[in-house]
């Protein structure tokens, strides 16, 4: 008897079909990441507020850091590549914590890979040049530097000794005025989801 294909398939809300092992740009609708991102939850789900901060509201979050530290703007492929940046999550349906990741081994890395060279394929991303990566990184850094002090409850000391940020948190939460929300804290799924599928479809190709 022949051994079974190697496969995980996932059916998203759409009934489209996911194989995380062998994706294709057309596997999933924009509702369907959206909502997969509102579903996944950063900081192992931990949350000092009744709910849990999603990876929806994280790339908002980063998205508003990079365009506010951005000296000249940013292009709306560029503006893509930031809100997108943890897109392979929302269609896994898992966020490890970074300590962690380098306990996944090769083959998390490699299926994170391929669904990421998806994603780029689908929304036409540019590829990252190291001054934009070092520009993404810094904004990310500062989102999860102030993620783990407004929205988990770590002190300023433990965010630059025990979890090793050195980048300076804020205390103003840039998704706050500009979305009328309260600063800080996290949004129900459908909220995450609205929101993030609303500045995807403005930055569309």
């Amino acid at each position: 008897m022949l051994p079974a294909p190697t496969r995980a398939w996932v059916r998203l809300p759409s009934g489209h079909r996911l194989d995380l092992l062998d994706p294709t740009p057309f596997d999933w609708t924009d509702e369907d990441l959206a909502l997969g991102l509102a579903r996944t939850y950063r900081w192992g789900g931990h949350s000092a507020w009744p709910l849990p901060l999603s990876v929806a509201q994280h790339s908002l979050l980063v998205f508003a850091l990079r365009r506010q530290l951005s000296p000249t703007g940013l292009s709306d492929a560029a503006a893509r590549r930031e809100l997108l940046h943890d897109a392979d999550e929302g269609l896994l349906g898992f966020d490890p914590i970074s300590p962690l990741k380098p306990f996944l081994g090769p083959g998390y890395a490699a299926l994170a890979a391929r669904l990421q060279a998806a994603i780029a394929a689908r929304y036409v991303l540019p590829p990252w040049v190291p001054e934009d990566k070092k520009a993404h990184k810094r904004a990310d850094r500062i989102a999860a530097a102030s993620e783990a002090i407004h929205v988990v409850g770590w002190t300023r000391e433990e965010v630059r000794k025990t979890l090793r940020i050195i980048d300076r948190p804020v205390d103003t939460d840039p998704l706050a005025t500009w979305l009328s929300v309260t600063p800080w804290e996290p949004w129900p799924a459908a909220r995450a989801a609205e929101e993030f599928l609303r500045m995807l479809r403005r930055l569309a190709p």
